[in-house]
């Protein structure tokens, strides 16, 4: 092989790494931030009183709030694999730690904004085609980089996930409606936060600890903790 092949392979392998790192990962779990508000995507065992009712799924501003944790995983038609870098436009689920359901949406309308409710659906993350979200990416990087801001859209219907800033009463009080809009907006703008995110087997290793995380326990020498905004 000669020396101008061989640069060009290192030249295509750095790109690569360099694109693979501080992607968002297959099996990465975290809280996910409103770039407008500040807001953590958020739910809990409390359903719509309208609409489908179903789980409900809300803006929160508590940091520390452990119902505010979501695994990303691969599409239902086609699973990830642990620690594979996400790439832009990719098909993906949102898995709700807590509750175990997957974050959802359809052409029920939301309680507060009458755009298109988002609701939390399925058991122990078996859910439907309701639950497929595409990752648009707001750069031109090929992968989802945890430092960049992204837009989920719900692929049935290609609305996007959307927090409008009306607020809830009782017994949500202070928590803000999380629904789908149908145009691309700052209000749609999404950027990971603090959490358990998985590395690829190739990346070299390091991690920070995330005081307020409750699945500490469940790290491993692969798992990066990353701090609290």
């Amino acid at each position: 092989m000669n020396i101008f092949i061989q640069c060009v392979i290192l030249i295509c392998l750095f790109k690569f790494s360099s694109g693979n790192k501080d992607a968002v990962t297959c099996g990465s779990t975290f809280k996910f931030v409103n770039q407008q508000s500040g807001d953590r995507l958020h739910s809990h065992d409390v359903k719509y009183g309208s609409g489908s009712g179903q789980q409900s799924v809300t803006g929160t501003p508590n940091a520390d709030d452990v119902n505010s944790y979501w695994q990303v995983r691969g599409d239902i038609r086609n699973d990830c694999e642990r620690g594979a870098p996400i790439k832009c436009e990719s098909i993906i689920r949102l898995f709700h730690v807590t509750t175990r359901r997957n974050l959802h949406s359809h052409k029920y309308t939301s309680p507060l904004s009458n755009n298109q409710e988002v609701s939390a659906y399925g058991e122990d993350g078996v859910g439907d085609e309701g639950d497929r979200w595409k990752v648009v990416c707001t750069t031109k990087n090929d992968f989802w980089l945890r430092k960049d801001a992204i837009r989920l859209q719900h692929v049935s219907t290609g609305q996007y996930l959307h927090l409008s800033g009306d607020t809830f009463g009782r017994p949500i009080h202070g928590q803000k409606e999380i629904s789908c809009y149908s145009y691309a907006n700052s209000q749609n703008l999404w950027k990971v936060d603090a959490g358990v995110y998985i590395r690829p087997s190739s990346e070299p290793l390091s991690s920070t600890r995330d005081e307020n995380s409750n699945t500490r326990s469940e790290s491993t020498k692969n798992d990066h903790f990353d701090d609290e905004l």
